[in-house]
């Protein structure tokens, strides 16, 4: 893969928390990964394997222990200044006293933009997620499904190049989450941003993603990487047989059983 196609670079990273309780702790080791410009990679693992701590790298959250991450060639601090990389997490987050449109607009407000500009893209934003109708809404008037559509806008607000989501969808219940899911199937295909994102489901990191990365109980470690080569993303697709030989990839990978052959699932 091409340098200008790279748009995180991680090579041979650890990552060691140490505090005065616990002593020492090995959250990741020796993980490598590439994800392109464009592409949706899936982190999937045990509870505790460093799914968040690799995302959290990636974003400046906290600093590597050694080896290297770079995103669009930059350092994770350079890209964070440069606003590359937007974030959002199980909590949609939003502040309960300002609108959905106020809301949206607060990574714009924060850098500066103009009034007549934030209101431009907030506009742009809130016909995307489907809530033009709801723009001067508060939080607390707003379903759980709608909230998270909320904090994605914002998250995608400053154009970012790169969507880091951690579980996002992980506290809606299962017709909310697949509807999201098809929501941000059809974001990403709008604006082409790559995506790394944190997951505990297996059939949603096989449904929204072109490369599942399979990690080993702590230290972290990449064990797998399923390719999963499904084509259009829709409601068919979760009833279609490829789509169950993903799924089927993937737990077998988790449970550590996956034959050396075994790291692509395509469309037949």
């Amino acid at each position: 893969m091409s340098e200008a196609r790279i748009a995180v670079h991680v090579d041979k990273v650890d990552k060691i928390f140490t505090s005065r309780k616990a002593g020492e702790v090995h959250a990741l080791s020796d993980v490598s990964l590439d994800v392109a410009a464009g592409e949706f990679v899936s982190l999937i693992g045990p509870s505790g394997c460093g799914k968040s701590t690799l995302m959290r790298l990636v974003a400046d959250l906290d600093s590597i222990t050694s080896g290297e991450i770079t995103v669009f060639g930059k350092t994770p601090e350079q890209a964070r200044k440069d606003q590359d990389y937007g974030i959002a997490f199980q909590q949609a987050g939003l502040l309960p006293w300002r609108s959905v449109r106020a809301n949206i607009e607060l990574p714009l407000e924060i850098h500066g933009w103009e009034a007549r500009d934030k209101k431009e893209r907030s506009d742009e934003l809130l016909e995307l997620i489907g809530l033009a109708d709801f723009a001067d809404h508060r939080p607390d008037q707003l379903s759980g499904g709608m909230k998270q559509r909320v904090a994605i806008a914002r998250s995608l607000a400053e154009r970012p190049r790169l969507l880091l989501m951690d579980e996002p969808f992980g506290a809606l219940d299962e017709i909310t989450r697949e509807h999201m899911q098809n929501e941000l199937v059809a974001l990403c295909q709008e604006t082409g941003a790559a995506v790394i994102f944190v997951t505990h489901s297996i059939p949603e990191a096989v449904f929204l993603s072109d490369r599942v990365v399979v990690m080993s109980p702590r230290p972290g470690r990449i064990t797998e990487i399923i390719d999963v080569k499904l084509g259009d993303r829709n409601e068919d697709l979760r009833e279609a047989s490829t789509f169950y030989d993903g799924v089927t990839a993937v737990r077998t990978a988790l449970h550590g059983e996956a034959p050396e052959g075994a790291r692509g699932v395509e469309n037949r």
